[in-house]
């Protein structure tokens, strides 16, 4: 994926935003940090869950996800936007989506509830 998919990707999102966090830009769902791009290696940093689920990721396919030292302590995979599926980020956007997202914004795009 290039950046400017993945920012389309993200930007289709209810509520999508461009913003800055920590003086660099990022995407944000109604206020709240949804994602970086990491302007070192075309990385997206996103909360994929849990630190177990990050570290699976990154061992089952070390291509796409990796990790440096200043996001291990975090649920944070760093993903290399050019090798990522697009089918994969978009679910996982939309996951990370329900979790950031507030009850009003949810209740009203009931499209992004989970499916089945």
């Amino acid at each position: 994926m290039t950046k400017d998919e993945v920012d389309a990707l993200i930007m289709a999102l209810p509520g999508a935003e461009h913003s800055t966090a920590y003086g660099q830009p990022c995407w944000r769902i109604a206020g709240k940090f949804l994602t970086r791009l990491r302007a070192e290696d075309d990385s997206l940093a996103l909360d994929v869950g849990s630190i177990e689920r990050r570290d699976m990721l990154v061992e089952v396919d070390p291509e796409v996800f990796h990790i440096t030292d200043h996001y291990r302590p975090y649920a944070y995979a760093l993903i290399r936007i050019e090798r990522v599926d697009p089918d994969w980020l978009k679910a996982e956007l939309a996951s990370r989506w329900r979790k950031v997202a507030l009850a009003k914004l949810r209740k009203a795009h009931p499209e992004m509830a989970e499916a089945g």
